[in-house]
């Protein structure tokens, strides 16, 4: 098994960026697709990023595209989310997850993960 601790979550105001990181530990990363999830209050948890497990390929929801960034460094066994122009409506709680495959593929479905974090709070004030 694999476990997972994000850290760098914080309050920021609009316009600002924050980077999320979500150290590995317990089993060779590298065997791991990763993704990033939110949820933010009265909604359901949602997809927000995926990398695969080389971080050759990377997805992203159409929400965030072009301000976030996912990426790891599987020597570190860390992947990160950066979070750029950050808007009010990015507040939420931030979770990474990790998906042991023996593919490239970059999964999506929150049922496709088995292993969570605990979760960082992210609020944007405007």
């Amino acid at each position: 098994q694999v476990q997972l601790v994000e850290s760098g979550g914080g309050l920021v105001q609009a316009g600002d960026s924050l980077r999320l990181s979500c150290a590995a530990s317990g089993r060779t990363f590298s065997d791991y697709a990763m993704g990033w999830f939110r949820q933010a209050p009265g909604k359901e948890r949602e997809f927000v990023a995926g990398i695969s497990r080389s971080g050759g390929s990377t997805i992203y929801a159409d929400s965030v595209k072009g301000r976030f960034t996912i990426s790891r460094d599987n020597a570190k066994s860390t992947a990160y989310l950066q979070m750029n122009s950050l808007k009010p409506e990015d507040t939420a709680v931030y979770y990474c997850a990790a998906k042991f495959t023996i593919y490239s593929g970059t999964p999506t479905r929150e049922a496709d993960f088995g292993f969570w974090g605990q979760g960082t709070q992210v609020t944007v004030s405007s």
